[in-house]
């Protein structure tokens, strides 16, 4: 590409794509991707984004496309990848002014330099950083700026290399430049902070601006830049520096406006000298020994004394309590039990760690947390009453703790606690104990510090596990909190009611959950909407291992009447989640005992599933609460399909985009749906469609995806097969090409139901798939349990379906160019050889069942494998036999005779519609139906009668004697 020609056209298209007009924009955008891979493509951008007289977003456009342009193609080995030369060439011109005068246009350049210089610094571009240094020099306001945020933004680019000789080149880069860096960052701070003192604003403004990206770098350099930078006395100088430099800063925000632009950035500068501080903390735990000490005196200083008072702003005390919350937690700096097996700096630092946390300091620390910053602030005060339920979301979701001052303060008290938990638990029990009896309703500072202390009390449940006997004091003190009705004492309501979620999964006797289930439902009744979300958010009482249906079902029908309207009045999307997983929960607990009252529910979940349309993860909280009310409501689930089905049908979709969130919870509703279900409907039936792009899908929801398949199997086979048959089969076929060990034994183990269900017709649905399985056994299947679900196969074949398996033996023969007889010897020798890799009793008894069924026969292959299925059904009788004890007689413990409805106790399920029509199935399996112990007799016996009496003994002597013995030890009685 011609730059003299091109630079015009470039120019024009480039205009042409700032447009707002479609029929413009596209062809322009077309264009101009056509063009990333043209030579000279990126020097005509580079001309035009230089050229501040043309317009602004035309230069913002080219910018952009000059940065996409350099990751995709500046790389040596990237397709179409820019040459040399070019890119030589770009080097130079990118750093040969920084006078760009628009803010934004400034910015992307020097990410973009950023972005060559991670690849090319300093090898193919060694000039790029002494440019630099030279540039942040001279006395050009805007070039001085310009220079220096590219600057910054390549150092923060070059630190982010992780490969070990990346990281050579950045220490040595940083050894070369460190104390200019440090030099530039004293001179722009102390030309700030003497601006600030004449009162010069405007001037200040600017040199804060330098001295914020200054320390951009020094941060960058300091954290990155060295591997053991405790021996280096410049990083040293520097970090004891910071601490002057805050203080400095802290007092200069006394003076300056709060609506100055100025103040904004004095407390971004305030915050980037913290976040220095523990950077390196993080990275260099044991470097940062020397700066404990300093660390914790000022964080504490200005945190929980009179110093910082008007001069601390919030972000200031969350970043110095995470600075002490660091120290206290860091692995570093605790030693091992065994002292001796501890390092000389670990045990340096726990010194300095103790003799500064001494009690004095420790009380103070936790009396300041607990009743100044634990109290609830008058904006809360009011978010409680306007918005109840955006309060209750804040309160126990809220943003992380490393940013936002209440989850900060209350984890760094949990985390000080922890620690000095012998130090602290008699300052917080003398607290309670000062707060015991009743609080007077006028005085509401003391109902927010008995809020505070509760707050503590609960978040230290587990340190005070041995010295508060919560029990007594549920029953003297808190319960009678609770049934205070005055408006004032809303907050400690609230706050016993999130104490006793924060104490029952501690120390709660089982036997107080009755008055606590009472507790609750008053809370609901009196529409203390707060405490009833702040309780269910925090825990739930349904939702643990001391849950007893029996002392709930008092109360299932109020609760879960409450519960529900509650679920209508709330409007929160993460609120309804909240109150219907409680109601999940309830149902899952109670079972078939819901079915009364789910009718409100059944009714309103359909409009709250419109209304969700947006709010995938409410969906999710829905598709959870329809899987326990489907188990709970057994075959009367039935009722729910036309609200039931679509839901399913939309949630399995792969082509719709919902599924992405709703896939997982939608196939364990389609499951629990099947298994409830007492008759296959079309609908039903219908929504199977989804299957097979699943089945493509071969994603972890695969299993899910294989039990429902056999539970449509278990529910209508016949119907089922008939339409999907042919499309399951050619699924499996391809699945089988690529699939896991795990993934082959579940295909395998749905043929295998196929058969069991329906003998007859199942084999020739599903035929394509039977010739692999006899060659895995033939050629001896290496995997334990592939050849045991191979076996189980074949056995089905062989024992209900001879015709078949005749059929097949003729194909596989006339495959392998061998003789009929010769195939069936050697699948009988491999059958009886891998008899040990069937585990499953039902198995092992199919197989001998299977083997005997080739009795009574004069074919000599079967004659001479007589030995191995005499042994193998030995074995199956040692497996289904048991003693009686009072006749002495054997018999097969696996026959049933008739159909008993299991009977649940309290701590099982109830039995699904699939687990009796299982239980029906096994009437008709010949594995429950049929003795073993006559079995082999009859076939004995018809062989004898076949053979005669000398020859059937000839062919019993090929047997050993031993199993012979036990034989007949079986035998006795017929």
């Amino acid at each position: 590409m011609d730059l003299n020609s091109a630079s015009t056209v470039v120019l024009q298209v480039l205009t042409q794509a700032t447009s707002q007009d479609t029929a413009v924009l596209k062809p322009a955008e077309e264009q101009l991707k056509q063009w990333e891979t043209q030579p000279g493509f990126y020097s005509v951008l580079l001309n035009i984004f230089t050229n501040h007289s043309l317009d602004v977003n035309v230069r913002w456009l080219a910018v952009l496309y000059f940065k996409n342009g350099i990751d995709r193609y500046w790389r040596r080995v990237a397709p179409h990848a820019l040459s040399e030369e070019e890119k030589t060439t770009l080097r130079a011109g990118l750093i040969t002014n920084f006078n760009e005068p628009v803010n934004q246009i400034a910015t992307q350049i020097s990410v973009l330099i950023a972005k060559v210089a991670r690849v090319d610094c300093p090898r193919q571009w060694p000039e790029l950083i002494p440019t630099l240094v030279e540039s942040v020099k001279v006395q050009d306001d805007l070039q001085q700026h310009r220079a220096l945020l590219t600057f910054y933004h390549v150092t923060k680019t070059l630190a982010s290399k992780r490969l070990a000789a990346d990281r050579k080149l950045f220490y040595d880069l940083t050894s070369s430049i460190y104390s200019f860096a440090c030099s530039l960052w004293n001179h722009h701070t102390d030309t700030f902070l003497q601006q600030i003192y004449t009162g010069d604003e405007a001037a200040a403004a600017n040199s804060l601006e330098r001295t914020l990206l200054s320390l951009k770098v020094l941060r960058k350099l300091t954290v990155h830049g060295f591997v053991e930078p405790h021996w280096n006395a410049e990083v040293m100088g520097f970090l004891h520096a910071v601490f002057e430099r805050l203080k400095q800063f802290l007092q200069c925000s006394r003076s300056i406006r709060a609506e100055s632009i100025c103040r904004d950035r004095l407390e971004k500068t305030i915050i980037l000298f913290t976040k220095v501080l523990l950077d390196f903390l993080e990275q260099h735990p044991f470097s940062f020994t020397a700066l404990i000490q300093r660390s914790l005196e000022f964080s504490v200083s200005y945190v929980f004394t009179e110093a910082g008072e008007g001069v601390v702003f919030e972000q200031f005390i969350v970043q110095c309590m995470n600075l002490i919350k660091m120290i206290v937690k860091n692995y570093a700096y605790k030693p091992s039990k065994n002292i001796e097996d501890s390092s000389p700096e670990t045990l340096e630092a726990h010194k300095i760690k103790t003799s500064f946390f001494t009690y004095p300091t420790l009380m103070e620390i936790c009396r300041r947390l607990v009743t100044h910053y634990f109290l609830l602030t008058k904006e809360e005060l009011t978010m409680w009453e306007e918005d109840p339920e955006s309060f209750t979301v804040e309160e126990t979701g809220g943003d992380s703790w490393k940013y936002s001052l209440r989850p900060c303060t209350e984890v760094l008290f949990i985390d000080i606690f922890h620690e000095y938990n012998q130090t602290l638990t008699p300052v917080l029990l003398e607290m309670v104990h000062s707060l015991q009896g009743s609080t007077n309703m006028e005085n509401t500072n003391a109902i927010l510090i008995k809020d505070a202390v509760y707050n503590a009390v609960g978040l230290a449940a587990y340190e005070l596990f041995d010295s508060v006997d919560f029990d007594q004091w549920f029953k003297n003190q808190l319960l009678a909190e609770l049934q205070v009705s005055h408006d004032r004492y809303k907050p400690i309501r609230r706050r016993v009611i999130w104490l006793i979620g924060q104490w029952i999964s501690v120390k709660f006797k089982s036997d107080l959950r009755p008055v606590l289930y009472e507790a609750i439902r008053n809370l609901l009744q009196d529409r203390d909407l707060v405490s009833v979300l702040f309780f269910l958010n925090i825990y739930l009482p349904v939702d643990d291992f001391e849950f007893r249906t029996d002392q709930f079902l008092p109360y299932l029908e109020s609760m879960f009447t409450l519960l529900f309207q509650l679920l209508q009045e709330v409007t929160q999307c993460d609120t309804k989640m909240h109150v219907l997983h409680v109601l999940s929960c309830v149902i899952e607990r109670v079972n078939m005992q819901i079915r009364p009252y789910v009718g409100c529910l059944v009714q309103y979940l359909p409009l709250l599933w419109k209304q969700s349309e947006e709010h995938n993860m409410l969906r999710c909280a829905i598709l959870t609460t329809l899987i326990h009310l489907v188990q709970g409501l057994g075959a009367d689930s039935k009722n729910l399909y036309p609200f039931l089905l679509p839901v399913i049908q939309l949630s399995t979709d792969v082509s719709q985009p919902p599924h992405v969130y709703l896939l997982e919870d939608g196939l364990e509703l389609w499951l629990v749906t099947l298994e409830n279900s007492p008759c296959l409907t079309p609908e039903l039936l219908r929504i199977f469609q989804n299957m097979s792009a699943l089945l493509e899908l071969s994603s972890e929801n695969l299993k899910n995806c294989f039990k429902i398949i056999n539970a449509y199997i278990f529910l209508s086979s016949s119907e089922f097969l008939q339409m999907y048959a042919a499309d399951l089969c050619r699924s499996f076929c391809e699945l089988l090409k690529d699939i896991t060990t795990e993934g082959q034994v579940q295909v395998l183990k749905v043929v295998e139901n196929v058969l069991k269900v329906n003998p007859v017709l199942g084999p020739e649905m599903f035929q394509p798939l039977l010739p692999s399985v006899f060659r895995g056994i033939i050629d001896g299947e290496r995997y334990a349990v592939v050849m045991s679900t191979y076996l189980g196969i074949m056995g089905r074949v062989l024992l209900q379906n001879a015709r078949f398996f005749s059929l097949l033996l003729s194909q596989m023969a006339c495959e392998l160019g061998q003789e009929l007889d010769q195939v069936l010897g050697n699948i009988i020798e491999m059958w009886v050889d891998r008899m040990d890799n069937i585990t499953q009793p039902e198995r092992r008894k199919l197989s001998a069942l299977a083997l005997l069924s080739l009795l009574p026969s004069l074919n000599s292959v079967i004659q001479d494998k007589f030995c191995g299925i005499i042994s193998i059904s030995v074995e199956g009788l040692h497996d289904v036999m048991t003693e009686d004890s009072e006749t002495g007689t054997y018999k097969d413990c696996m026959l049933m005779s008739h159909f008993e409805e299991p009977k649940a106790t309290e701590d099982e399920e109830p039995p699904t519609e699939q687990d009796k029509r299982k239980k029906m199935l096994a009437l008709k399996d010949p594995v429950h139906t049929v003795s073993l112990q006559q079995f082999i007799y009859e076939k004995l016996k018809a062989q004898q009668e076949l053979l005669g009496e000398q020859g059937f003994h000839a062919l019993m002597e090929t047997v050993d004697t031993e199993i012979v013995a036990q034989l007949q030890e079986f035998l006795q009685g017929f």
